[in-house]
């Protein structure tokens, strides 16, 4: 049974009221309602070049693939820290470049801004010495990669923007022969980037002709690759989630797919003024599930083995909106995003961008990891793979998510609050493991002091346990804020590039978990041991 009372209180903060109330987080503990990768964060690197602007804006300096700065320390410690992330390689421009090929003497030169070309830039081209140098950060960063590969190539896209003709492949077998040459791992190959359905961008190809299409690379993989005990996964289409396509692209491709990538940004364009807003609208963030449970669902319909991935999310199009999208206050969204995603057997979400924009993990001029850098470390730290149902009673302000944790056999609870100027004291109530009731850390009184819970019977603890707590505050309360509070301390990288320890504080199992008014909580409690984690 649930404790729902809803007690009142007033303190004083900075001159501000403040409310206290109580809230209750119900784990279902029993059997996983999805499985994540136990890589699921990933992040992607684009080809975007420098006059890449927006509304004004040109937030790209040099984080294209084809110029970034790979000796920085920041970045290589930033990517290393995770053991593994993966990272894919694309993004709009990717069905714009070619792949250098040695002897045919053809010149291999970067894109450039023309608006008399699709997309808006000329024709790109990546040269075999900077996939080489790519491939040695890869490798000294420990990354798994993703890499886009150019759909459009060989195919004739008409006025109306429909692409006509199959893909011609030999490009980018030239690409994974070299690749395989040279020892380079890949984590997967994935055809095209957003020319699939209603919203496709600068081109479209028709849902059966990228079956086929997917089938050669499917036979290119399989033929390459061949004696090789793990192969790359084959991953399409990389676009924004149309019901009919999807479901039509699907059925084609039943046996030749890995993985079905979609992309989201559904808090719509970097010039809307309303992005805060709707960030912390809980109501907004909930009609965020609706392209993850459409997914799952065509996926299960169709009866593929096929599993779902988000390959780009940015929040806001169009590069992001800078102190929004590379702010604390985007870590609201993106957490909600993983909880949500995971929660429908996503298996991989890939944020736009690893650097690049305004929406990167880091600042495109500096390296220095934004706050949602920190967010995405977290959780690829302390959220395992299994997902478990949770449901939070007590405010609507209060986003819940839990996974059996990686790092004991307890579980890891993420508690997102997007309510200004109210504390949520919150007890956690699971099934009991031996299936005989629930078990619960119960708030006895609400007062502005801290107080004690009790645990029933049947999993008393002694008051030697306690759970571990990552709190994380925009610096001074702004959630405009670039700097990020981990318990109370600034998170920043050391002189020599190296990445913040990020230690938990300690607290008893028996105290409610405070979450304070537009705060994030990960609260990893090993003891709490329950069926679907053992």
């Amino acid at each position: 049974m649930f404790v729902n009372r809803s007690v009142l209180a007033a303190s004083q903060k900075a001159g501000e009221s403040r409310r206290v109330i109580s809230g209750s987080v119900f784990v279902n503990g029993t059997s996983a309602i999805g499985t994540t990768d136990e890589n699921f964060i990933c992040a992607t690197l684009d080809w975007w070049p420098p006059d890449k602007c927006d509304f004004g804006t040109c937030s790209w300096g040099k984080a294209s693939l084809l110029n970034l700065d790979l000796e920085n320390p920041i970045l290589l410690n930033a990517v290393k820290a995770f053991s593994p992330l993966k990272i894919r390689l694309g993004g709009t421009l990717q069905d714009r470049v070619i792949y250098e090929t040695k002897g045919d003497g053809k010149p291999c030169t970067s894109s450039v801004t023309d608006s008399s070309q699709l997309l808006g830039f000329s024709q790109g081209c990546l040269p075999m010495s900077r996939w080489d140098e790519l491939n040695v950060f890869f490798r000294k960063a420990g990354a798994l990669v993703v890499f886009g590969l150019n759909a459009l190539n060989g195919r004739t896209v008409g006025p109306n923007g429909n692409a006509v003709g199959a893909w011609n492949s030999s490009n980018a077998e030239s690409l994974l022969r070299y690749t395989v040459n040279n020892g380079f791992k890949i984590h997967g190959w994935e055809l095209g980037n957003e020319l699939c359905g209603s919203n496709s961008i600068g081109a479209f190809v028709a849902p059966d002709q990228y079956a086929s299409d997917v089938e050669t690379l499917h036979n290119l993989v399989q033929t390459i690759y061949k004696g090789f005990e793990v192969k790359p996964l084959v991953i399409a289409p990389g676009g924004f989630l149309d019901i009919n396509w999807f479901t039509e692209f699907i059925k084609k491709a039943p046996n030749s797919l890995q993985a079905v990538t979609q992309h989201i940004y559904n808090l719509g364009g970097a010039d809307n003024n309303n992005l805060t807003g709707e960030i912390l609208d809980p109501n907004y963030l909930q009609g965020g599930s609706h392209s993850f449970s459409n997914l799952q669902q065509i996926l299960k319909n169709s009866g593929s083995s096929a599993v779902a991935w988000v390959g780009e999310a940015g929040g806001a199009h169009s590069s992001g909106r800078n102190l929004v999208s590379n702010a604390f206050v985007d870590s609201f969204w993106y957490l909600d995003q993983l909880g949500m995603a995971a929660s429908y057997d996503t298996k991989t979400y890939c944020r736009q961008t690893l650097i690049g924009g305004n929406y990167g993990l880091l600042n495109t001029a500096t390296f220095v990891p934004n706050p949602d850098y920190y967010s995405a470390l977290l959780w690829h730290r302390l959220m395992g793979s299994k997902v478990l149902f949770t449901n939070f009673t007590g405010t609507n302000n209060i986003r819940a998510y839990a996974h059996c944790s990686k790092q004991s056999k307890g579980i890891t609870l993420l508690l997102i609050n997007v309510d200004a100027d109210t504390r949520v004291e919150v007890s956690v109530s699971t099934e009991n493991p031996t299936g005989n009731g629930t078990s619960s850390m119960k708030l006895q009184e609400k007062t502005e002091r801290l107080s004690f819970g009790r645990m029933s019977r049947c999993c008393k603890s002694s008051s030697k346990d306690m759970r571990e707590e990552y709190h994380l505050k925009a610096k001074d309360g702004d959630l405009q804020s670039q700097t990020v509070l981990l318990n109370d301390k600034v998170l920043t990288v050391s002189s020599s590039g190296e990445i913040p320890s990020m230690k938990p504080k300690q607290v008893s199992v028996s105290d409610p978990i405070r979450v304070d008014p537009f705060s994030i909580v990960f609260s990893h409690i090993p003891s709490l041991k329950l069926p679907a984690c053992t």
